[in-house]
């Protein structure tokens, strides 16, 4: 059973990890929207093909605010959701499989 925790405790770490690196190119993506960045330069698109198909499908189901794009602080509260609740869950799991207290260091 040892196997399977050890599993779920390398996939909630690596999730968790993916998930706070992906926190930061949301919040470089909304900072950037506020200058009038050249969309030649590779950092810029980055940013962009790596945020836009996610913050395209939360802009579909938004209402037109007038201007004001909520997308990225949807998506950043989706992820801090999936990571208290979703990850922490399996942490929890995986720690019960070991035979620990359920507590997680």
């Amino acid at each position: 059973m040892f196997i399977v925790a050890n599993l779920l405790l390398a996939f909630a770490k690596i999730t968790d990890i993916l998930l706070t690196l992906y926190t930061f190119v949301i919040i470089a993506r909304a900072l950037i929207s506020w200058v009038n960045p050249d969309p030649y330069n590779p950092i810029v698109n980055f940013l962009y093909r790596a945020t836009e198909p996610v913050l395209y499908r939360v802009r579909t189901l938004l209402p037109d605010l007038g201007g004001i794009d909520l997308s990225p602080l949807v998506v950043l509260l989706s992820i801090q959701f999936l990571q208290r609740f979703a990850v922490t869950s399996v942490l929890e799991l995986a720690w019960s499989l070991k035979g620990g207290a359920g507590l997680f260091p």
